[in-house]
């Protein structure tokens, strides 16, 4: 179950693992691969990296008492981690699948637009295309703090990136947005 880094840019590393493993167990082990990967990317001594842990809290990683925005995430089977040696992050993960209530689901938690434009797509195209919404939307939440919260209208200030998975998963990554302004 060795950790994977599936994108790593500008201070930012993301690593993966998949499991057959209890979910209590996966997190454990998604955070031992953050302080290992971290570890060999920064040429820094494991024992000086930590993952700080506070229920309510987002996580952190101390590298050497200095944080790192961090963001973990889990679905069946596979766990992702998210490392910003610069600021705030925010990854989601989410298995493709045909979810019956999925209009009810996007007008409370995605917004009025993205509800729109999942009523307009193909019924084939819509399973992919609420996994992507979704894990923007909630990797957004993650990257500024917040809880997972119905829609609120409030703009969130973050560029997202897809990051490229084995099929049947959609994961996407909040980082801030640059000097350019590229972002949604």
């Amino acid at each position: 179950m060795d950790a994977t880094v599936l994108w790593s840019d500008d201070g930012v590393l993301v690593i993966g693992i998949a499991f057959v493993l209890p979910r209590w167990e996966a997190r454990l082990r998604i955070r031992a691969a953050v302080r290992a990967a971290a570890a060999q990317w920064l040429k820094m001594d494991i024992e000086s990296i930590s993952v700080e842990s506070t229920p309510g809290d987002p996580p952190r990683l101390l590298l050497a008492g200095r944080a790192a925005g961090l963001s973990l995430t889990h679905d069946e089977g596979i766990s992702l981690a998210a490392v910003h040696l610069h600021g705030a992050v925010g990854i989601d993960v989410m298995r493709v699948q045909d979810i019956a209530d999925w209009a009810n689901l996007a007008r409370d938690y995605l917004g009025p637009q993205v509800a729109e434009e999942l009523a307009a797509c193909p019924d084939a195209q819509r399973p992919l295309r609420l996994a992507q919404a979704w894990t923007a939307r909630e990797a957004a939440l993650k990257y500024a703090g917040l809880p997972l919260m119905e829609w609120d209208g409030v703009a969130l200030n973050y560029k997202v990136q897809h990051i490229a998975l084995q099929d049947g998963f959609v994961a996407m990554l909040a980082t801030p947005k640059t000097e350019t302004g590229v972002g949604p």
